[in-house]
């Protein structure tokens, strides 16, 4: 195990670089599968015709394929029908794809979670519907879907290693180059990989158990 040959420089820069790829992507990834997976959701709560069933098996389908094989679809598949994306995009518009399908049931479940009873009485207080959910649902809804769905961003963040079988280029992948030098290498990098996912990941478990106790 060379760990000093193995944390050279160099070396530690070129992670750095894959790992800015890594926060890079996560971050738009979070931020797309945020905003649609909740449209998705809550159209999916106010059971709108036609396009809640629609919606439905859309998600249904996506929750239950592999990332892998959608992180594929997007980067093998896609060009076979004319629509080539390079390897980031891929990477983002697949992760963004299957979180969006795993938010909109978390955010469902939360609006879900609201007793029926403080839905009738701001109706019948004269608030209308969508009123009633953004000012009476959603809030209340939103202190109890932050739990799970900064664990779904910490599943997000390391699911962006996946991404190394189309190489992009991002922590592991260039983790792998270097352990690909030098056998001496291999424990020093796991080591390294290990640590960074772990921070970056203790800190939004901190984070949101921070916003939970403010919404408290």
């Amino acid at each position: 195990m060379d760990f000093i040959g193995a944390y050279s420089f160099d070396h530690l820069k070129f992670l750095l670089q894959g790992f800015g790829i890594t926060l890079l992507v996560a971050s738009i990834a979070i931020v797309l599968s945020f905003i649609i997976g909740g449209a998705i959701g809550t159209a999916r709560y106010a059971r709108i015709p036609v396009l809640s069933q629609v919606l439905a098996v859309g998600v249904e389908t996506i929750r239950n394929l592999p990332l892998l094989l959608i992180i594929f679809f997007t980067y093998f598949a896609l060009p076979e029908v004319g629509l080539k994306l390079p390897v980031t995009t891929a990477a983002i518009v697949a992760l963004t794809i299957f979180e969006s399908a795993m938010l909109s049931e978390i955010i469902r479940s939360g609006l879900n979670s609201i007793e029926k009873g403080q839905i009738e009485a701001a109706r019948s207080s004269g608030l209308g519907y969508v009123q009633t959910i953004r000012y009476i649902v959603m809030p209340q809804a939103l202190r109890r879907m932050v739990p799970p769905i900064v664990s779904q961003f910490i599943s997000l963040l390391k699911d962006t290693s996946l991404a190394v079988v189309i190489s992009l280029p991002e922590l592991t992948h260039n983790a792998q180059i270097i352990y690909g030098q030098k056998d001496g290498y291999v424990i020093p990098m796991l080591v390294f990989l290990a640590f960074m996912y772990f921070a970056v990941n203790y800190l939004l478990s901190i984070l949101a158990g921070k916003l939970e106790l403010k919404k408290a």
